[in-house]
């Protein structure tokens, strides 16, 4: 009988101090961050449904460089392959994902460069829509990322830091990755007149 009050009390105590030591807050933040990774899945599914629209106001215009629309195409379908498990947010999976939405990214922007040279491109309604929205989609894109790199860091500082480190380690608790800029972002682009 007093073996059981005495395992009742260090059970309480075990509880309290796991609960003291962050366990459920690591939880929510876990939460959060994967909550955020999925508004950022959603919004480059926004462009990635854009795409097929934008393609098709293309193909209208005589003459339009096939490869470029090819590119997009087979980028899409490339950037769309990729899932990441918003369980296991590493590092590589994140640079894996960001690789191939940047090479879609890529692509779409060559497509618009190569647009300016079809007057009757700039002058279609539709064309000009879908541009005005990809536009909008790219600067969501951003304000996405950056609210998950800021959930992320939380959650990765919590689990870092004493005492939350003991309780993280002993629930599997994992450090998540971040987005980062894209290599060469952070030279100015040569602009010839």
């Amino acid at each position: 009988m007093m073996r059981k009050i005495l395992y009742s009390v260090i059970g309480f105590f075990a509880v309290l101090s796991l609960s003291s030591c962050g366990y459920n807050s690591m939880v929510k933040l876990d939460e959060q961050v994967q909550s955020q990774w999925a508004q950022v899945e959603n919004v480059y599914q926004r462009r990635a449904d854009l795409i097929p629209n934008l393609v098709a106001s293309v193909k209208g215009a005589a003459n339009f460089e096939q490869t470029t629309l090819t590119k997009v195409i087979e980028a899409r379908a490339k950037a769309t392959s990729v899932q990441v498990d918003p369980t296991k947010l590493t590092p590589e999976s994140i640079a894996k994902f960001q690789a191939v939405q940047g090479e879609l990214g890529s692509a779409l922007g060559k497509l618009l460069v190569v647009s300016e040279k079809y007057p009757e491109l700039k002058a279609n309604q539709n064309f000009l829509e879908l541009q005005s929205q990809l536009e909008g989609t790219e600067n969501r894109i951003t304000v996405e990322r950056m609210k998950f790199n800021q959930v992320t860091q939380e959650y990765n500082s919590k689990i870092r830091t004493f005492p939350n480190n003991l309780t993280a380690g002993m629930f599997g608790f994992q450090k998540k990755g971040y987005f980062k800029a894209e290599a060469g972002s952070n030279k100015a682009p040569k602009v010839q007149f």
